[in-house]
């Protein structure tokens, strides 16, 4: 230590000079490390609250009220012209559906299953509405867990509306219409893959469904900042189906996500 001093004074420093140099390093080093933490901080908090709004806005729209009036009319129809069994089927289905979907609202993550369970309740609420002009088929391999696979809520639906709204009800033909869903694993990945008949993507009009493409917006904004968040690598690829003489038959959705299982630490 006195060698050290030494050299401060040889090289004509005098030490209470050293000293307050030291001390004013110090405290710019420490205040520009607080205003760091501080804004990583903020930003973080941003996110958050962002998140948090688009939970809200994807609630809302998966809560349309068009939906809930028109399947409560469809219901009060079977009561009155047909069957008092199919409209208590159908009333059971919509009060569980309303009940998955409070219960899922404000939850980061959910298993596979009580998504699809939820999933199936709208798809068949919607073939009510519309007199079944479609039909679908949910297809999960058997490489996928459904209980304990785990994704955000409020995923799949929106695109699944969107295909039901936008494209399969607005084929020239009044039926025929399909819809098939496909979820798999692709080594550590989970992939959900969306098929319908329905008019081709070049076709739709601008005008058409502005407040579902405002659903299914949020629903992309919202799994690629859980993605960013949780590092799921997620990707939203929309492609046109061909068959073998290269007419387009149909549209094709992937979403693709990091596979999280439920004993899986979230965290990281």
């Amino acid at each position: 230590m006195a060698h050290y001093t030494d050299i401060v004074f040889a090289a004509d420093w005098p030490f209470w000079l050293f000293f307050l140099l030291s001390l004013v390093t110090l405290i710019v080093f420490f205040t520009l490390r607080e205003r760091k933490i501080r804004r990583a901080s903020a930003k973080e908090i941003t996110k958050n609250h962002a998140l948090i709004n688009l939970e809200l806005h994807a609630f809302q729209a998966q809560m349309d009220p068009h939906f809930i009036f028109n399947s409560l009319n469809a219901i009060h129809h079977y009561i009155l012209t047909t069957s008092t069994d199919m409209a208590s089927l159908y009333l059971t289905r919509f009060s569980r559906l309303m009940r998955l979907m409070i219960g899922n609202f404000n939850k980061e993550w959910i298993s596979l299953q009580d998504e699809l369970d939820a999933l199936e309740l709208y798809i068949q609420l919607e073939q009510l509405r519309f007199d079944e002009q479609f039909s679908y088929k949910l297809n999960v391999l058997p490489d996928v867990n459904k209980q304990f696979t785990l994704i955000p809520p409020l995923i799949i639906q929106p695109y699944v509306q969107y295909a039901i709204w936008h494209r399969l009800l607005l084929r020239p033909e009044k039926s025929g219409g399909e819809l098939q869903i496909t979820i798999c694993r692709e080594k550590d990945r989970l992939c959900i893959q969306l098929e319908d008949n329905g008019i081709l993507i070049t076709e739709m009009l601008d005008s058409t469904g502005e407040r579902q493409a405002s659903g299914i917006d949020i629903a992309s904004e919202r799994l690629y900042m859980m993605s960013e968040k949780y590092h799921m690598h997620a990707s939203i690829k929309a492609l046109q189906m061909y068959n073998e003489q290269r007419a387009p038959t149909g549209n094709r959705l992937i979403i693709s996500m990091q596979h999280i299982a439920a004993r899986q630490s979230l965290a990281g």
